[in-house]
Formats: C-alpha cells, structure tokens, sequence
C-alpha cells in the first residue's frame, strides 16, 4: 500500500482524535465553545451528548489505525480502512445535511480524498 495512502488514512484518523478530544473534554471549555461556536449555557446542557459523539469519533480512529496495522506482506488493511472511512463519509454527510455545512470540509473531504488515494494508488 502506497505511503500517501498510509498518511491520509493516519491524518483522518488524527482528526477523529481531535474530534474526540474537543467533544469529550472541551466541549463546555472556552475553547471548545468557540470551536463549535456555543453559548455556555447550550454547552453545559449538552455536554454528556457531545461526550457521546465523541466516543463515536474515538472507536472511527481506533478502526483507521487499525488498518494501518500491516496484515501479512501486503501492508495495511484496504478492507477495513476502507470501512472506517466510508463510515467517516457517510458520518461527514450526514452532518453536513443536519448540522452544518463546514462538516462536509471538516470531515467528509478528508475521508474522500483518503478512500480516492488508497483505490487509486
């Protein structure tokens, strides 16, 4: 499996960490309230929801460095990367149709360019 392949699949999954990160522990923070732009009010109040999704985000991370793990001679896992980015995708869309449009940069794009690398490469 190419490098670049193996690096997009990794940034993803760095992303979804982040994602992790921000919805678990910052989500009613400053930071956090900036990011996601929430009043704090909001933010306290949905805070074990946030926590929620960001255990999602956590077990998409955990799949794709799974499939970073090399499987026999051939390198990583197409199969299962495969799977945890179309579900990044599907996720990404998902948002970008019921909460805001940035997901679709945020989330999907990455995802797609790394499923377009790793069948095309």
């Amino acid at each position: 499996m190419s490098i670049t392949a193996q690096i997009l699949v990794g940034l993803v999954a760095f992303l979804h960490i982040a994602f992790l990160i921000l919805e678990m522990f910052l989500w009613d923070k400053p930071l956090g309230r900036k990011i996601f732009g929430l009043k704090e009010d909001f933010a306290t109040q949905s805070k074990t929801l946030a926590a929620n999704q960001g255990l999602y985000n956590g077990f998409l991370a955990a799949g794709l460095i799974w499939s970073l793990f090399p499987v026999g001679a051939s390198g990583m896992n197409i199969p299962i990367a495969t799977f945890f980015l179309g579900c990044v995708v599907i996720a990404g869309l998902y948002g970008a149709m019921t909460v805001s449009k940035m997901i679709l940069f945020v989330q999907a794009v990455p995802a797609i360019i790394a499923l377009g690398v790793l069948w095309l490469l």
